[in-house]
């Protein structure tokens, strides 16, 4: 089915666009058009695209695609070729969906929401992106906003901003014309997006640089309008599987109003880093990983190693009907992370980076001794991590390691400040000296460091459970 692209003559930038939509392929102009659709002006069509021309302006045209199909331009996709207008004067191309969260004051109808194109808009956003290069003009997604809502089919549009010098700007009409034409649906996750301004800046930046995109998005002065109806109508449209907030926009008051409802409404809620770490990753996968992990540590953040991320990807890559691959759960002792991540953090850090696994960052800050992964790989990797901390901790200690009961000892010697006073040693910069390991002579007695150390005996036993 051909992707209907609507145009109007009373948008300069959707002619601008028009005209270049018509040079960038080839393309049969439909001679006779419907007369009783007062409104058409030209149809022109390829085999994958038809160019609708009308008269009026597009966002007060609810049901046009049903006006669509009954002259017989049947679409599963709307792609409407747009301008848009800011007081700032800003170059900027833009791609969003429609849709009221209160009154209809620029068309559609009050508190309703259009069904989106997610899919595509973000393939339209990357390609405006990529074109945009060099030139003048930024890229961002826009919050939702204006009709037309009572559709049926998805919609999505595409925009030259601010004003007359870039509405008919014939680079930019060339742009957006082109990121049309390229468009294609991309297989990722839909987000629902809440918070930040009508340019959705955090949004746009998770389109671009990981494998998710957005439906509908409502920005912090919508916020207020939007209750557990909205919130469903919106999820449901865009068909979505998780929720976005740009928490650093939002009041702690509406954050927490529209989390309960959607706690309620059994929606998945992904932070920035969470969309992040799933670069690569299949859907099911990666919340496969992230409920396991929420239910071991609810306030820790996951790390997928990028092995385990290289190993999914490829799994997936050659059997796209795999089955999401099962994952084993594994307990490495929280001792001995401890004192390696003590001794040397970024080390330890590196150690478990190395392996086939997804480790757990607790809110503290420490690592949790639950450790995540592929069945068959996680002896190997367990022992690595085992073998590896005890060697951070033998070039910062005096340790014995009984592999046969899986028990290591870590001596450690501390200064003990009552024994130097013993000995007569004066507070002072000689006490700091023995604190140090330093021999120091006073009264004409020597004071060897090991007089004035303890030894203490810390036990550890290193059994992995998988």
């Amino acid at each position: 089915m051909k992707t209907n692209i609507l145009c109007s003559t009373a948008d300069r930038a959707s002619q601008n666009i028009k005209e270049h939509l018509l040079r960038h392929a080839r393309w049969e102009e439909l001679k006779n058009i419907p007369q009783n659709w007062e409104s058409l002006v030209s149809v022109h069509e390829n085999p994958q695209h038809r160019i609708i021309e009308i008269r009026e302006h597009h966002i007060y045209q609810d049901r046009i695609d049903d006006k669509m199909a009954s002259f017989g331009f049947d679409t599963d996709l709307i792609i409407v070729a747009s301008k848009h207008k800011s007081m700032d004067g800003r170059s900027v191309l833009t791609a969003h969906f429609t849709g009221n969260t209160k009154d209809a004051d620029f068309g559609g109808r009050p508190c309703e929401l259009s069904v989106p194109a997610p899919k595509i808009m973000r393939s339209i956003i990357k390609n405006m992106e990529r074109m945009a290069k060099d030139t003048k003009y930024t890229v961002s997604m826009e919050s939702t906003h204006h009709g037309p809502t009572e559709m049926r089919t998805p919609m999505v549009y595409a925009e030259i901003g601010s004003s007359d010098e870039q509405w008919t700007d014939p680079a930019a009409g060339d742009i957006v014309a082109r990121a049309i034409l390229e468009a294609y649906p991309e297989n990722v996750p839909v987000g629902i997006g809440f918070g930040g301004g009508h340019y959705a800046a955090r949004q746009t930046g998770l389109i671009l640089e990981t494998d998710v995109t957005f439906g509908h998005n409502f920005p912090d002065h919508q916020l207020p309008n939007v209750d557990k109806s909205m919130i469903m109508q919106a999820f449901e449209k865009s068909n979505a599987d998780f929720i976005y907030f740009d928490r650093k926009s939002m009041s702690s008051k509406e954050r927490e109003r529209l989390s309960c409802i959607i706690e309620e409404l059994g929606y998945p809620t992904l932070r920035e880093s969470e969309i992040k770490e799933m670069q690569g990753i299949p859907w099911k996968s990666f919340m496969r990983i992230k409920d396991q992990c929420d239910k071991l540590c609810p306030q820790g953040r996951f790390r997928i190693t990028e092995s385990l991320r290289l190993l999914i990807g490829e799994a997936f890559r050659q059997d796209p009907d795999l089955e999401v691959p099962k994952l084993s759960l594994c307990t490495v002792s929280e001792d001995l992370l401890q004192e390696a991540i003590s001794a040397d953090r970024k080390r330890t850090t590196d150690i478990l980076e190395g392996q086939t696994l997804t480790y757990i960052e607790k809110q503290n800050g420490t690592i949790s001794r639950y450790v995540l992964g592929i069945e068959e790989e996680m002896k190997t990797a367990m022992q690595n991590v085992t073998n590896e901390c005890i060697k951070i901790l033998k070039e910062h200690y005096e340790i014995k390691y009984i592999p046969d009961e899986n028990i290591l000892y870590i001596v450690r010697e501390k200064f003990d400040p009552k024994a130097a006073k013993e000995l007569g040693v004066p507070a002072g910069p000689l006490l700091g000296e023995l604190a140090k390991g330093n021999r120091i002579v006073t009264e004409g007695r020597t004071i060897e460091p090991y007089m004035v150390h303890k030894k203490r005996i810390k036990e550890i036993r290193l059994s992995n459970q998988i």
